[in-house]
């Protein structure tokens, strides 16, 4: 990657096939994605050995960098019984398929909680993705943790993972070598402490992937930049003068817009400073 916008990246979600994002990608000259698996043509019994090589070798032959991104709706803190199991599969064939496909990381979430049931729920997804890390490590993939959005306070239901001190409760107890940190700024734009703050209190180590959309601050909305209230210059420079080299990846609207927001997002770069025109 050779410019910013080189490292400017769409979250196809489950838009498209797997396929048919890679070659829209290579179209029009995005080199890293985001991809979910489990709908949308990309459901996981449709991924015999055949489409499996076919995709891997499309990635590779494109020069792509590939992730795969989880449903943060499926509970990695579900504590059910026969729940519990299809959650851990759900996870498991995302480790299992990651590497054939040609994708260098995954996604994952903290789970989500009922008011009532907090800490057994924290703690329940935090072994589980303890337990993920230990089958992601023998199939050779990199794990990232997003940091989740804040709901209502009178929500019933809230995710996990989501301000500064769950966050380090996680990584506090996630290796290192296993887990990096997918840091979405739109969410800690919705906290008190902030985008600054919610940095400030990680830093560049664990981070490998930072994940763009705007917002008001106050509510989960995923606008074009613009249509909110985040300053991107400031982000940006924010991060890139902490030393931060990776990828970013944009997450809203449709895929037309995001493509047009990787030419809006790197002239901000240049208004920020921390990239050439």
């Amino acid at each position: 990657m050779n410019s910013f916008k080189d490292r400017i990246g769409i979250d196809f979600g489950a838009r498209l096939p797997i396929e048919e994002a890679i070659a829209w990608s290579a179209r029009n000259k995005v080199g890293v994605i985001d991809v979910r698996l489990g709908d949308t043509g990309n459901a996981f019994e449709d991924f015999d050995s055949r489409r499996i090589d076919a995709v891997r070798n499309s990635v590779e032959s494109q020069g792509i960098r590939l992730g795969l991104h989880t449903l943060s709706a499926v509970n990695v803190a579900e504590t059910a019984p026969f729940l519990r199991e299809a959650v851990e599969e759900y996870l498991r064939r995302y480790i299992e398929l990651a590497k054939p496909l040609g994708a260098d990381w995954i996604v994952l979430h903290g789970g989500f909680h009922f008011t009532g049931d907090y800490a057994r729920r924290m703690e329940t997804g935090i072994q589980r993705l303890q337990s993920l890390g230990d089958h992601a490590r023998k199939h050779g993939i990199r794990l990232l943790l997003e940091n989740m959005n804040p709901e209502p306070a009178d929500a019933e239901v809230r995710y996990l993972a989501c301000d500064v001190e769950e966050c380090r409760a996680y990584f506090d107890r996630l290796d290192p070598a296993i887990y990096g940190w997918t840091y979405t700024v739109n969410h800690a734009h919705m906290l008190p402490v902030g985008i600054r703050g919610f940095f400030d209190a990680f830093g560049v180590a664990r981070m490998e992937e930072v994940r763009l959309a705007d917002n008001r601050g106050d509510k989960e909305e995923h606008l074009r930049p613009g249509e909110g209230t985040i300053d991107f210059e400031d982000t940006f420079a924010l991060i890139e003068q902490a030393g931060y080299r990776g990828h970013y990846m944009l997450a809203y609207g449709n895929i037309e817009e995001m493509r047009e927001g990787r030419d809006e997002l790197a002239a901000r770069a240049v208004r920020a400073g921390i990239a050439a025109a």
